[in-house]
């Protein structure tokens, strides 16, 4: 932390001196939303020293623990937030994001992972103050998702869930298994950005929308009308549908936006194929190809590849607790950052 606040301080200075020279309109407005940026982290920083100085006073206090206690999760709140600002800008940053669980390999316990996945998320949600609400979903035989859509909206959301994108691996003995061997089976998971209107434009004339009857939860009203919606992009084929509201006109707005959403990442995945050998670098590309977590029951473990990380917790994770993970993530992508610049060397 202490190279993290000396290159704050430094970039605060550059940009003290850019606000001085004769900028235009459009270059200021960039400087200064940079500088009130940077101000906002070195404010975070010097409240994190802070607190460390304050836990080692009450290190010194006889039964202080629960103190302690308070100033570790404050410390830890105040770290997550320091990366959130620090990470590159990138199309997550401040929007809310569309997550696409899927079973992978594996039959009917790839599909019950894929739900383990899934509360794992709205878990994880709670914990984080965010909505979470499921837009659509394809249920298997033994209650286990192929398929399920779930919107998520709140402070940071896109920040935190975009390193949830790729292969998820668990290794357990499944329901399904009589003999009492290990098997080993996968998910996919996809994060999308939600988009508006201006930024992907979808011509009228391009989709073809029909209605259903929307099955599951509800009661009789849901069954009755046809409430459910399927949005067909008749260009690219893809085809999107909700049914997680009443209203038709609901379901429609929330199937455009994950249409919008999948439109984008699709230009986004051949742009990147065209200029994949000059790719920054970064924690993965989100591919749905990498396997980027192994959960094994047996060993009670997460490993997360990316960064070599394993914790032995593994119902801890399976219970939303994500921030065992994702900020050293976050953290491992701005040390890499901070390389790049040659601020710091090893």
């Amino acid at each position: 932390m202490e190279s993290i606040r000396e290159w704050v301080q430094n970039s605060l200075e550059e940009l003290e001196r850019k606000m001085m020279e004769n900028l235009d309109v459009k270059e200021m407005i960039k400087v200064s939303s940079e500088y009130n940026r940077f101000r906002e982290v070195l404010d975070l920083v010097n409240e994190y020293f802070n607190l460390l100085d304050e836990r080692e006073l009450w290190r010194e206090e006889p039964g202080s623990d629960e103190e302690i206690a308070k100033l570790d999760a404050k410390i830890e709140t105040t770290t997550n937030e320091i990366l959130a600002l620090l990470l590159p800008e990138d199309e997550f940053r401040d929007r809310n994001v569309f997550l696409e669980i899927r079973a992978g390999t594996g039959g009917e316990e790839a599909a019950l992972f894929a739900g383990d996945l899934l509360r794992m998320y709205l878990r994880y949600a709670e914990r984080k103050g965010w909505e979470a609400e499921i837009l659509d979903e394809s249920r298997s035989d033994l209650g286990g998702y192929k398929e399920v859509i779930v919107r998520i909206k709140g402070k940071n959301s896109g920040t935190y869930m975009k390193y949830e994108r790729g292969v998820h691996r668990v290794q357990r003995i499944p329901v399904t298994e009589s003999g009492g061997r290990i098997h080993t089976s996968t998910a996919t998971v996809a994060v999308l950005p939600e988009l508006k209107d201006v930024d992907v434009y979808i011509d009228p004339k391009d989709i073809r929308i029909d209605t259903y009857r929307a099955s599951g939860a509800g009661g009789q009203y849901v069954n009755k009308t046809e409430s459910a919606v399927r949005i067909t992009h008749i260009p690219t084929g893809i085809v999107v549908t909700c049914q997680s509201e009443r209203s038709q006109l609901q379901n429609r707005e929330r199937a455009m936006m994950v249409l919008r959403a999948k439109l984008y990442e699709l230009a986004r995945r051949e742009q990147e194929e065209k200029i994949s050998s000059q790719r920054k670098s970064q924690i993965g590309t989100g591919e749905r190809s990498e396997k980027i977590r192994t959960y094994n029951f047996p060993q009670n473990r997460v490993t997360d590849h990316r960064i070599n990380l394993t914790i032995y917790n593994l119902q801890a994770v399976l219970d939303g607790e994500l921030d065992l993970i994702i900020p050293k993530l976050m953290q491992h992508e701005i040390e890499e950052q901070l390389r790049e610049l040659g601020v710091i060397t090893r």
